[in-house]
């Protein structure tokens, strides 16, 4: 038996979460206690029952890039680019048919503006590629957001605001941090008033999230790299949380993969503040070195975030739950219902 094959559950395709609920935070919500037995079920927005005065919630606030792109080579015939990061002069870009988009094609696109192949990247498949006015103005104008395979649809007009956090910051990922997806402006609010405190890192979600986890990452112990920051208020207020004897509580995998990431095993279980990047792999048995509780949404069979995830209770015990939630008619993945794990 492969090491994955513990990591799988079966999950009837109608319990994949399409389209997001109407609400933000109408979604359903799992509390699954870290220490003891059962369950318990509410909608998202009940979430401060579940929370203390004093506990500081965490989330990430990269940006999601409109990043794919559509237009037509001077032949005729279709091209695609998946941009792979911002900033001055060429970037780097998923291509397809990479085969015809040799150096120094211009490709008129979909919604205005071109695009040029300036070369080939160092990974393959990868090239590198400019454009007629800043890269971010032509995401904006033209770009789509790139959907998750196993959605099985195209972007909508709906997604450029759903697919995106009401807090998110920092353009930079090529996935959302969907726990995050949850939280809307009031909630935020109701948090605040209930002494339950929002900080922020920054991660920026690569590619490499949808690549299928093998037998040879396992073993390997390592993950994707992927870039982080920790603000100075951030760890200031992780300070503070600990000092008042407070939880810090991760939204999402990403945060808690950063904030792991950060925070030295010296006892302070506070991050350093500062920029870098990570190839981190969190799986049981795993010593949390800062993260109390996760909020999380329902992840893939055989993947690391399941892994993550489980590190806070047991395999066996998530399992379990994600038993559970399929009987319960729980929807799952990006735009799916919640765990509390606390």
């Amino acid at each position: 038996m492969s090491s994955l094959d513990l990591w799988d559950y079966d999950l009837p395709d109608d319990r994949i979460a399409r389209y997001p609920a109407d609400r933000r935070d109408g979604s359903r919500l799992m509390h699954l206690p870290r220490s003891g037995t059962g369950s318990a079920h509410l909608r998202f927005g009940d979430l401060a029952e579940l929370l203390r005065e004093g506990d500081l919630l965490v989330g990430n606030d990269t940006r999601v890039l409109a990043a794919r792109l559509r237009g037509t080579r001077p032949t005729g015939g279709k091209a695609e680019l998946l941009v792979l990061e911002v900033g001055e002069g060429p970037v780097r870009a998923l291509a397809r048919p990479a085969k015809k988009l040799r150096p120094g094609t211009r490709i008129a696109l979909d919604g205005g503006g071109f695009a040029t192949i300036e070369g080939p990247a160092e990974a393959p498949g990868e090239v590198r590629v400019s454009f007629d006015a800043p890269v971010l103005d032509v995401l904006e104008r033209a770009g789509e957001m790139p959907l998750p395979p196993y959605l099985g649809r195209g972007a909508e007009e709906a997604d450029r605001t759903r697919y995106q956090t009401v807090y998110a910051r920092d353009p930079g990922s090529a996935a959302a941090p969907t726990a995050g997806l949850h939280f809307t402006r009031e909630l935020l609010d109701d948090l605040d008033r209930a002494g339950i405190g929002f900080a922020t890192v920054t991660l920026h979600v690569g590619l490499g999230t949808f690549r299928p986890l093998t037998d040879e990452d396992v073993a390997r112990g390592s993950l994707h790299a992927e870039p982080w920051t920790v603000p100075e208020a951030t760890a200031a207020a992780i300070a503070q949380t600990r000092e008042r004897g407070g939880r810090v509580i991760a939204v999402g995998t990403t945060s808690a993969r950063t904030l792991e990431a950060a925070t030295p095993r010296d006892g302070s279980r506070v991050p350093r503040v500062g920029s870098d990047t990570t190839t981190l792999f969190v799986r049981p048995p795993y010593d949390f070195a800062c993260v109390d509780g996760l909020i999380t949404n329902f992840h893939l069979p055989r993947s690391s975030l399941l892994m993550l995830v489980a590190s806070l209770c047991s395999r066996e015990r998530l399992l379990a739950a994600y038993a559970d939630a399929v009987d319960r008619g729980y929807r799952f993945y990006s735009y799916g219902d919640a765990m509390l794990l606390l």
